[in-house]
């Protein structure tokens, strides 16, 4: 007999926030289908993260582009059919779009929270809301990302002739870089761009950089060879990441990343779930995977910056 549970449908979904006034508004829309008032979200397309539907679904939804923030409690609850449904959500920036509506909405609202509160079709879609308002209160919802890239898969270091700066990604990591990685980095629009200065570092976030029309930055800390000369580098780089405050992908290798992490998990905020500390601590002992990204959401910048959460992208 199977004891395979009911299958389960995966979603992303994006909360849109704005502030006017000083007063606090969010995004719900409206599905004629079902008469109901949700949160923009739909179901991953074959292959993609959760970030990259939620943001997809959003923009297909609402006509707005959003930049996605602080993660959310992910809602899990059965579906009429059978199936479970899992859906992760984020706090949604608004970066762009007109608000034309497609696919199932034929209304996008912006209500206060106690308005929102109201106009939910479902106690579910509540816990999320509630979240988003802890987090105006504790004066945590503007928040940057900190995303630590490990380049994508290269050519073996048996295979290649040359300089090891110069050795190139393998088609799999091209590949990966221009379709999984940029579209992940998209998702959370980082606004800079650091790289050791190794080829199959800047090309793993070449395709993004090309597409967000970014530079990508190098720094001779951020590679094997400078690391191994003096590893007191890559804190003074991290310390420049953490005093700008602004979100940022970093890409190096896979032996400066227990390091990197360890700085990380010094600046943990109080209350950071304990599931991803451990992620953190355990990144401290072992190195990412090739072509993974590790999300950190921070708030505050300089001394005062610390990690909100923390989440792996794994390939797979």
């Amino acid at each position: 007999m199977s004891s395979a549970g009911p299958p389960v449908v995966r979603a992303g979904g994006v909360l849109p926030v704005r502030v006017r006034k000083g007063g606090l508004q969010v995004a719900l829309v409206h599905r004629p289908r079902y008469d109901d008032w949700s949160w923009p979200k739909g179901k991953l397309e074959r292959g993609e993260d959760y970030p990259v539907a939620a943001v997809r679904e959003t923009w297909e939804e609402t006509g707005l582009q959003v930049r996605l923030g602080a993660p959310l409690p992910v809602s899990r609850y059965r579906l009429a059919g059978g199936s479970d449904k899992v859906v992760h959500y984020w706090v949604g920036e608004v970066v762009g779009g007109r608000g034309s509506l497609e696919h199932e909405v034929d209304e996008v609202r912006w209500l206060s929270p106690t308005l929102a509160g109201r106009r939910l079709s479902y106690d579910r879609d509540r816990e999320q809301l509630a979240a988003v308002v802890d987090l105006h209160e504790a004066g945590r919802l503007p928040t940057w990302t900190f995303l630590v890239v490990r380049h994508a898969l290269a050519v073996p270091r048996g295979d290649w002739s040359g300089p090891d700066p110069l050795r190139p990604l393998t088609g799999p990591g091209r590949r990966r870089s221009a379709h999984r990685l940029a579209d992940l980095l998209t998702a959370y629009r980082p606004e800079r761009l650091l790289s050791s200065p190794s080829v199959r570092c800047t090309d793993t976030l070449a395709p993004f950089a090309r597409s967000a029309k970014l530079d990508v930055t190098t720094k001779k800390g951020l590679s094997e060879e400078g690391f191994e000369s003096d590893p007191g580098t890559l804190r003074k780089h991290l310390g420049r990441v953490l005093e700008k405050g602004v979100s940022t992908a970093l890409c190096t290798h896979g032996p400066l990343l227990p390091d990197l992490v360890g700085v990380l998990l010094e600046r943990t905020a109080p209350g950071m779930e304990r599931s991803e500390v451990r992620v953190l601590r355990r990144l401290t002992q072992v190195t990412m995977d090739k072509g993974e990204v590790l999300a950190c959401t921070m708030t505050g910048s300089g001394a005062g910056a610390r990690v909100l959460s923390a989440t792996r992208y794994r390939p797979r």
